[in-house]
């Protein structure tokens, strides 16, 4: 076992604000507090739509900037992405890989077989999910795959090809969960690794530390409402529809539930066609429902506030927050007010939400599928930390119905429930050393064996030529 202290360079490709990146803040700032050096390179780095630990100093981002786009019109969003990391890696190739001990690489794999074979350092991949399985929408295990175009099924197959094969370069791979690393087995057929789970881990203290009231940022979220939080990215894949109809249901039934709001709160992107499209559904949707709405963003925030008409500033049903800051989420984790945290995405590959409110002792109402089944006890009874439930609205709307009517005892009994297991399971202390223990093992392995890795690697540089010469036709 090694026993020196690491020098590790982290890989990712856009440090925006997501589950993912929350993972890698947090996985990088565990591994520093243990002793070891972390750099973290990236083709997107925005430093007014970040985490603050990647702007603030306590972590050392590289953001290298790519000469290519995102996407074309809106297309080829991963063959794009696929030449981004290919840049990322030439540079960080060129420049200082040579100085680290082992690489972590999360999201995209296109650059293992380069930096095993042009380095000669071991890599260990964290698979949050297979692309190829969310391609085509939101994956629903046990349903058949989509029907898609002949085109579609063309561009595809060597995306997905290169993603399994460079996959299965890596010398260890992880999962963020039992369900991630069963799919992902299952639908790469040549993967013979054994997947190893490590859960994503919170900053325990950055969620418990007190939260000063008369700041201008919690003030502007505030409220003596009992209040429902929901934490998601603005995307459609979340469903934060659901968590609208089911209130909707529950306001229309139950007329003691007259003084709940609902707080929809998350990341939201305006260069992102779905982050757009899904906040204006979604206030479509609360319009339908007769219920008001505002929308706001931190009072710092570079993003404009969208314009909507009927906007209600003064105590909406629905409160639409953008772009979070950390002491906005702590507020309305914390808050005396705060009855419950919703989490909506069905089959989500872990969900790092269900965590931020179990260590905030929030009960959890999330579905019955997916990473909360592992991370929330919904029976016994007595041993209950939240609900899971099948994704209808009828049937979360009884669900809020019975959390908003918890009496005190049993509030604070499954509010210590869920903070304990929180603590013990999902502490970033717990991940970081789950994660040295990986990144030791792989160090441990020795020279890396170049056999093999050629025709991969030629495959790889074929499709960024490829990609480019397409890139030049649609550009010309």
């Amino acid at each position: 076992m090694v026993s020196s202290k690491l020098r590790i360079a982290f890989i990712h490709p856009d440090l925006g604000i997501g589950g993912a990146e929350r993972l890698v803040v947090d996985a990088a700032l565990g591994l520093q507090s243990l002793g070891h050096s972390v750099d973290i390179y990236t083709s997107h780095h925005d430093q007014h739509h970040c985490f603050e630990e990647t702007r603030d100093g306590r972590l050392r981002v590289h953001h290298v900037i790519p000469p290519l786009p995102r996407s074309i019109q809106g297309k080829f969003h991963i063959m794009f992405a696929h030449a981004r990391q290919l840049h990322l890696t030439m540079h960080l190739m060129c420049t200082s890989a040579h100085q680290y001990d082992v690489f972590f690489v999360d999201q995209l794999s296109t650059c293992i077989p380069f930096l095993r074979m042009l380095c000669g350092k071991r890599v260990v991949f964290y698979c949050h999910f297979p692309d190829k399985l969310l391609a085509n929408g939101a994956y629903v295990e046990d349903r058949p795959r989509k029907n898609v175009s002949i085109l579609k099924s063309i561009y595809r197959f060597p995306m997905d090809w290169l993603e399994e094969v460079t996959t299965t370069q890596a010398d260890l791979i992880l999962a963020n969960s039992k369900f991630t690393a069963r799919v992902t087995k299952s639908h790469f057929s040549s993967l013979r690794h054994q997947l190893k789970v490590v859960y994503p881990g919170i900053n325990i203290a950055a969620y418990i530390s007190p939260v000063d009231p008369s700041d201008p940022d919690v003030l502007q979220v505030a409220s003596q409402r009992r209040t429902l939080l929901s934490l998601n990215r603005f995307e459609m894949k979340k469903n934060a529809a659901l968590a609208i109809e089911a209130f909707a249901i529950l306001r229309n039934k139950d007329p003691k539930t007259s003084d709940v709001r609902l707080v929809l709160a998350g990341g939201y992107d305006p260069r992102l066609e779905d982050n757009i499209r899904t906040l204006k559904s979604l206030i479509e949707l609360a319009q339908f429902s007769g219920l008001t709405y505002n929308i706001v963003t931190p009072l710092q925030s570079r993003v404009a506030v969208p314009s909507f008409p009927k906007i209600t500033l003064n105590e909406p049903d629905i409160l639409f927050l953008l772009n979070f800051t950390t002491t906005q989420r702590s507020g309305l984790l914390q808050a005396q007010s705060t009855l419950a945290l919703l989490y909506t995405p069905a089959n989500e590959h872990f969900g790092i939400g269900p965590v931020e409110g179990m260590i905030c002792g929030l009960p959890i109402l999330a579905c019955d599928s997916g990473g909360p089944t592992e991370t929330i006890v919904d029976q016994p009874a007595d041993q209950r930390t939240g609900w899971l439930y099948r994704p209808q609205p009828s049937v979360w709307a009884q669900a809020l119905g019975e959390i908003c009517n918890l009496s005190e005892t049993d509030r604070k009994a499954l509010s210590q429930r869920a903070r304990d297991r929180a603590q013990q399971m999902f502490g970033m202390e717990a991940m970081a050393k789950s994660l040295e223990e990986v990144l030791e093992e792989a160090v441990s392995m020795g020279p890396v064996s170049r056999t093999g890795m050629w025709l991969v690697m030629l495959a790889v540089m074929g499709l960024l030529v490829a990609l480019i010469f397409r890139y030049g036709s649609f550009s010309g």
